[in-house]
């Protein structure tokens, strides 16, 4: 390890190394903040002697395009901090869902021009079923509830595309999963 880590680096300060890998699909957002990065932690080697660091990512869904993009970039980045022993596991259980989004995930989502998910949507879309209401849509130029749906599909599998009755700017919306 470099020498400003003499000795081995907390989780914290990992979580913090990785909240500035970005997401490469939409960089203004960390893996970090998006929910991504689901558990940090040394692994003992008795064999070894050197603990290994355990990153396990959950993709935002089981075919997503990026994530061997985003488990290079996370490799590098913690290569870069002096991480020799290193493994990486993705898991899909439990699913990747939007509820995983940080505050600061969503503000910078709206800030970028996409409409994020409204908090724990994703819970309460699965816990009402077929019976629910569309989700009312806050365009995040303007901040109207105006808004229509033009498409399933945006300018990624994970998102929907959206148009403000008001502003007449269309945008992608981040589906809840």
């Amino acid at each position: 390890m470099p020498a400003e880590y003499s000795s081995q680096p907390t989780t914290n300060q990992i979580r913090a190394w990785l909240d500035a890998v970005p997401d490469p699909e939409i960089p203004v957002i960390s893996v970090v903040e998006l929910g991504i990065v689901r558990d940090l932690q040394w692994l003992a080697d008795a064999c070894e002697g050197e603990p290994e660091l355990l990153v396990a990512i959950t993709p935002t869904y089981s075919g997503c395009p990026a994530t061997d993009v985003i488990a290079g970039d996370i490799e590098q980045a913690l290569r870069a901090h002096g991480i020799q022993r290193l493994r990486l596991e993705n898991r899909l259980a439990p699913p990747w869902t939007t509820d995983w989004i940080t505050a600061s995930g969503r503000r910078k989502l709206r800030d970028y021009g996409i409409a994020p998910p409204a908090e724990r949507a994703a819970a309460s879309a699965r816990a009402a079923g077929s019976n629910r209401l569309p989700p009312v849509i806050e365009c995040p130029r303007c901040g109207s509830t105006a808004t229509v749906k033009i498409s399933e599909f945006g300018s990624t599998p994970c998102k929907a595309q959206y148009r403000c009755g008001d502003c007449l700017e269309p945008f992608d919306y981040f589906k809840c999963l």
